[in-house]
């Protein structure tokens, strides 16, 4: 690892110091005996307590779903396999799970490629021991430390150590690093572990340099020389520092004299500064004297206009003429809605009455029908009676019939038979003719009806006709002068308002009619504007109450009193309100006030006072209003909102315009003006249409009343016909009995019709007064309708002058309202005057501390002043200038003295810098000439102990062979010659078979074993290459050397069988099953 070779500087190792030593002490073996433990092991504690590896786990690793735990032993353990059971996997999830980086394990590029495929994470624990007195926190950790590795897809990996109880004590880099440290585990460290990459790397390197590199970095030599070479530039980096700090000093003893002559020739200004001090101290105070003053001054103010209850006087006596004003109104809104209350219900009294009349007047001409019949039957019963008293009487005087009466009572029956059968016909005919009148009647009623709705429909046609009329005649003359839009006597009443203006009659000139001076930054907004301004349009502005009057009666030359424009008085300003916290603000649609433009901020300010324009949203199409202001909560700030067509969209209603066009802001002067003039000519055809019909109606119900008439003279003429046959008919009847029956008979019968008379006359009678009761009832009815309709008149005119007058109070009301509005806005500006006044007051009472404090800091005494600050400070000029020219022979004597110490100072500084930079760059070359040294010994001293234990295990092959350092070149040089061949030139390892060259690379790792300190080793399918003779006496070396190093851990990993390695209790085999491919193939081949 980098980082903690890095930190080492003096020793071969970066191991403790107990370990170090016995490398060092250890005597080189001889050549012909095996190297046995020597006496510095034997210092060594009887087990390995501390860094040994205990067990690893893994989940998810790589290939591997699960692995482990595997449990190692204290000192010899073979890993055993075939290829992709995991061997590899173990070496490398012990390198990733003691912190090691992806490409020291040469298996990958990054930590994600070692998480299995289709996994997200991927764990790692690794169990190290810690016992003893060496053990790291032993009270923290206890006897084992477990470091746990949870490895992301996405590279990132994070760290947790626990205690053997499971507690989790840490997740810091830092201390993880420490255990290794002090455990002595380098992972990068090739003694320790031994890859197959880097095996086959050494075992395949043809270059000198690289087995002198690899030599280098298992001793850790190279990072000790990286070291030294790094020492010695900043050694020369800091020796040219000194050089130039030398050059400097020079300068700074130049000028640090300089500076000293200065101070011994520097004479004293006492006297004249210390006036000047007084001076200083006096306009000090004078300055706080000022403050006070002026503070003094504001509080009288703020006195004054505290006092000062003029606009709240104001404001109350206008909140109280409002509560009047208010009151009036509504008890007159009471008055007229009981008014109207009673004339509605007279109304429907009205109707009522008049219904009654048309049905009383129906059973009158009933009556009066019947009680004619009645009285035409008496008539008739009366000449029946005369012609039968006749008959009486000349029966009296007859006394017998002659023969020619047969014949004529004959002819008289003939006679009376065609007369019954025509007063049969007769009264066919007359009931024939009540029914034609009855039904002519009620269509002459109808008929007289829609005459009544086309007069009053004419009248209203009419009425939109002359207003229309009026319209044009304004645009007409608006072609030369566009304010005659809003008035034919606007220009007039103009110009007077200017001729007064120029005579002074104004204070501020009046702005008016509102409509003239605003534009539409798009104009097909213009209905919609005009509907939300509605009367604002012709409305004038006055600055303050005597102009209105004055207005008011220019006013009254051109208008009448109920037709003047609405006048709004408010004070002038030359700023538009700010209306940043009230203003409605959509992303889509704007608001009246974005719409409008104007150069006047007076007009504007008007509308947002009067209308709330900045609170009124312009939404084009209907729904779209709807769904914005009724379908949930509105537009913060919003009240309203206009379509393009003007309709007017609450929250909870909504209203629909009567506008069709803009009357005041139109753009299109002759557009209008010819729309207006189709408007008139459909007015006239509606007129002239309307003229035909009504002259058609009124001409047929003329004819349907002349035809009743007619129908009503026949009626007559029929009943009178019929009167005449049916008295005929009783002549000839009376006749006829005079012959048959004989006086007392005559008589009888005279008497029954009397009786028959006098029952007729009595029904005659009832039929009389029944006929009365009706006229009486009708003339009753008429006084009550007449008496009904004379009270909803008089109700009308009552109600006339009371709307008037709720015309008047609320203007007077809105007036009110409007002064009530400018008194609070003239009482929140008093108040806040008076505030910024008060805070103006705290501001100088800040000052004037802040003064207090500076002149106390100049003089603690208050010092008596009785010359103004102007003086103090000219006196104060006149002596810096006589200070300065005394200065500028002699210098500031303050500064000539600090001047002097910073230079005497930096100069000492300088001075003792350089000193100390040279005795340390001297004290760095004598101890690094003697690390030098020390490091030539040391590698010198390694390089022959590994000679001697490389030639040691070269006799176990019967091989001699020989390894030359070159440490001048950085070579390293070894030569085998096998057995038979000691004679042959060639001793290069490049000559040697395969498996003679794994077996002089495991005696090359082991010699560097002997030299070496590490808690564990790791070698990695180090017998690959061998043949099985060779791998037996590898084999034998490996756990010979494992006996006599029995205070630390290997770990073999190798493919092959270990069935030929004695069983020992300190020897454990971990045998990893066949990876799943291999048994799935083994069972294809069953098959």
């Amino acid at each position: 690892m980098s980082k903690r070779p890095g930190q080492v500087n003096g020793n071969v190792t970066p191991v403790k110091s107990r370990r170090v030593e016995s490398v060092v002490a250890r005597d080189a073996p001889d050549e012909t005996n095996h190297p046995g433990p020597s006496s510095s092991d034997l210092s060594l504690p009887p087990t390995g307590d501390i860094g040994l590896i205990e067990s690893i786990t893994m989940k998810n690793f790589m290939c591997h779903n699960l692995l482990g735990p595997f449990h190692f032993g204290s000192n010899v353990n073979f890993i055993v396999g075939n290829n992709g059971s995991g061997k590899s996997a173990i070496l490398t999830a012990l390198i990733v799970g003691l912190g090691g980086k992806a490409t020291v394990t040469n298996r990958g590029a990054s930590l994600k490629d070692f998480v299995r495929t289709g996994e997200n994470t991927a764990d790692v624990t690794v169990k190290l021991r810690n016992r003893g007195p060496d053990a790291f926190k032993g009270d923290v950790y206890g006897d084992c430390i477990s470091i746990e590795h949870r490895i992301t897809s996405d590279g990132c990996r994070t760290c947790r150590l626990k205690s053997k109880s499971g507690q989790l004590i840490s997740n810091k880099r830092e201390e993880l690093t420490a255990i290794l440290d002090h455990f002595n585990i380098q992972l990068d460290n090739p003694v320790s572990i031994l890859n197959q990459e880097m095996s086959k790397q050494f075992l395949h390197s043809k270059s000198e340099s690289d087995k002198y590199k690899f030599f280098m970095k298992a001793t850790l030599l190279e990072q000790m020389k990286r070291d030294y070479i790094h020492i010695k530039q900043t050694k020369t980096v800091t020796r040219d520092q000194v050089e130039r700090q030398e050059e400097c000093l020079k300068d700074l003893k130049q000028e640090f004299l300089q500076k000293k002559e200065r101070y011994e020739n520097m004479s004293s200004f006492s006297e004249m500064k210390a006036t000047l001090e007084n001076l200083k101290k006096k306009m000090a105070w004078c300055l706080v004297r000022e403050k006070e003053h002026m503070i003094q001054q504001l509080q009288e103010e703020i006195e004054k206009e505290e006092s000062n209850c003029k606009h709240q006087n104001n404001l109350q006596l206008c909140q109280t003429k409002v509560i009047q004003v208010e009151k009036k109104l509504q008890n007159l809104k009471c008055k007229i809605d009981s008014l109207r209350e009673e004339q509605e219900s007279l109304s429907e009294e009205n109707l009522k009455l008049k219904e009654q009349i048309k049905a009383n007047g129906k059973a009158h001409k009933e009556q009066e029908l019947v009680y004619f019949r009645a009285l035409n039957k008496v008539k008739q019963s009366e000449q029946e009676q005369n012609l039968l008293r006749e008959k009486i009487n000349k029966a009296k005087t007859s006394g017998s019939l002659n023969s020619e009466g047969e014949t004529e009572f004959a002819k008289r029956q003939q006679t009376l038979s065609a007369l019954k059968e025509q007063l049969a016909k007769l009264d066919n005919e007359c009931a024939e003719l009540n029914q034609d009148i009855k039904d002519k009647q009620q269509a002459l009623f109808k008929g007289k009806e829609e005459l009544d709705k086309l007069r009053l429909e004419e009248k209203n046609i009419q009425v939109s006709f002359e207003a229309k009329q009026k319209r044009r005649n304004q645009l007409l003359a608006s072609r030369s002068n566009k304010l005659k839009r809003f008035g034919d006597r606007v220009p007039e009443l103009l110009a007077s308002i200017d001729e007064a203006y120029a005579m002074g009659r104004f204070l501020k000139k009046p702005i008016g009619p509102i409509g003239a001076y605003i534009s539409l930054k798009d104009p097909t907004l213009a209905v919609a504007v005009e509907c939300c301004l509605r009367s604002f349009m012709k409305t004038f502005c006055c600055d303050n109450y005597k102009d209105e009057t004055v207005l008011q009666e220019l006013m009254s030359r051109y208008y009448h009193k109920g037709s003047r424009p609405q006048i709004i008085v408010s004070p002038f300003t030359e700023k538009v309100y700010n209306i940043h916290g009230r203003k409605v603000h959509h992303p889509v649609y704007p608001s009246v006030f974005d719409i409008i433009s104007t150069a006047s901020p007076v007009i504007i300010n008007c509308l947002i006072d009067m209308r709330g324009i900045e609170s009124i949203l312009i939404i084009k199409e209907k729904h779209t209003a709807r769904r914005i202001m009724q379908r949930g909560p509105p537009p913060k700030g919003c009240r309203e909102a206009f379509t393009l067509e003007g309709d007017q969209v609450y929250s909870n209603r909504y209203y629909t315009s009567d506008f069709s066009m803009a009357k005041y802001l139109g753009g299109d002067l002759e557009t209008e003006i010819r729309m207006v003039e189709l408007d008139m000519e459909n007015y006239t055809a509606q007129l002239s249409r309307f003229q035909l019909h009504v002259n058609s109606v009124t001409e047929d119900i003329q004819r349907m009343e002349n035809k009743l008439n007619s129908t009503i003279m026949t009626l007559k003429k029929t009943l009178a016909s019929a009167n005449q046959v049916k008295a005929t008919i009783t002549e000839q009847e009376n006749v006829e009995e005079e012959q048959t029956d004989d006086i007392s008979s005559l008589e009888e019968v005279f008497k029954e019709n009397q009786q028959k008379i006098e029952m007729e006359r009595q029904a005659v009678n009832e039929a009389k007064i029944e006929l009365d009761k009706h006229r009486k009832t009708a003339e009753d009815i008429d006084s009550s309708y007449s008496c009904v309709r004379e009270k909803i008149d008089q109700l009308s005119e009552e109600m006339e002058p009371l709307k008037d007058e709720q015309v008047k109070l609320e203007a007077e009301c809105g007036k009110h309202e409007r002064n009530l509005k400018i008194l609070e806005n003239k009482l929140k500006t008093h108040e806040e005057n008076i505030q910024a006044m008060k805070s103006e007051l705290a501001q100088k009472e800040e000052e004037l501390e802040e003064s207090v404090a500076k002149a106390s800091e100049i003089s603690p005494e208050r010092q008596q002043v009785d010359r103004s600050a102007k003086s103090i400070d000219t006196e104060i000029t006149r002596l810096k200038k006589r200070i300065s020219v005394q200065e500028s022979t002699h210098g500031d004597q303050e500064q000539v003295v600090r001047e002097y110490a910073e230079a005497l100072a930096v100069y000492r500084d300088k001075s003792n810098q350089v000193r100390d930079l040279k005795r340390f760059i001297d004290r760095l070359d004598n101890i690094m000439s003697d690390r030098q040294n020390r490091y030539k010994i040391l590698r010198r001293s390694l390089s022959v102990r590994c000679k001697l234990y490389f030639n040691n295990f070269l006799i176990k092959l019967n091989c001699c062979g020989s390894m030359i350092f070159d440490h001048n070149n950085e070579t390293l040089s070894i030569s085998v010659k096998p057995p038979g061949r000691e004679n042959d030139d060639v001793s290069d390892m490049k000559s040697l078979s395969g498996g003679e060259r794994s077996f002089s690379t495991v005696c090359f790792i082991l010699s560097l074993w002997e030299i070496t300190e590490s808690p564990f080793r790791c070698l990695d399918e180090f017998d690959v290459y061998m043949d099985m003779h060779y791998r037996r006496i590898s084999l034998d070396l490996l756990l010979e050397l494992s006996e006599r190093q029995h205070l630390r851990q290997f770990i073999f990993i190798t493919p092959l069988t270990t069935s030929n390695i004695p069983k020992s209790s300190l020897i454990r085999i971990h045998q990893l099953q066949d990876p799943e491919r291999e048994k799935s193939q083994m069972g294809d081949e069953e098959l």
